[in-house]
């Protein structure tokens, strides 16, 4: 199995779920150093769990060679996580919402909308080599 590489407060993972634990001790660790609280530790790590799984899986489609990178950053009061795939990307306006009727029973769907619930402010750049996801936290 590969190694995540981690250089300063970025990681990279091949696009497999078994890094998913190496992501998270990851960004908990840059998180508790910043001196958060755990209860917005657990939502940051909630949240880039998600948008890592969804790079793994929609974006880079769990091909091994495409890399999921993390990136970890604190400006004053604000933390902000991009997540950055290799996929092809997507359109963020056309994801359906998972809380109307027809959608509330289906199984997959709500990643971003729990995303979104959890952080102040979340941005989706899509692109040909790759969507970005941003997510920002006031703290």
């Amino acid at each position: 199995m590969q190694k995540p590489v981690i250089k300063d407060n970025v990681i990279t993972i091949p696009s497999s779920e078994d890094y998913l634990v190496d992501v998270d001790n990851f960004v908990e660790g840059i998180l508790e150093n910043f001196g958060l609280d755990k209860s917005t530790i657990a939502d940051i790590a909630i949240s880039v769990t998600e948008v890592v799984v969804n790079s793994i899986i929609h974006g880079n489609k769990s091909i091994l060679e495409k890399k999921v990178t993390v990136a970890v950053a604190k400006k004053d009061s604000l933390i902000e996580i991009m997540v950055t795939d290799q996929g092809e990307g997507f359109n963020p306006d056309e994801l359906e919402s998972p809380v109307s009727k027809e959608n509330l029973l289906k199984e997959i769907g709500r990643g971003i909308f729990i995303v979104k619930s959890l952080m102040d402010k979340v941005e989706i750049e899509p692109g040909k080599s790759g969507t970005k996801v941003t997510l920002m936290k006031n703290v």
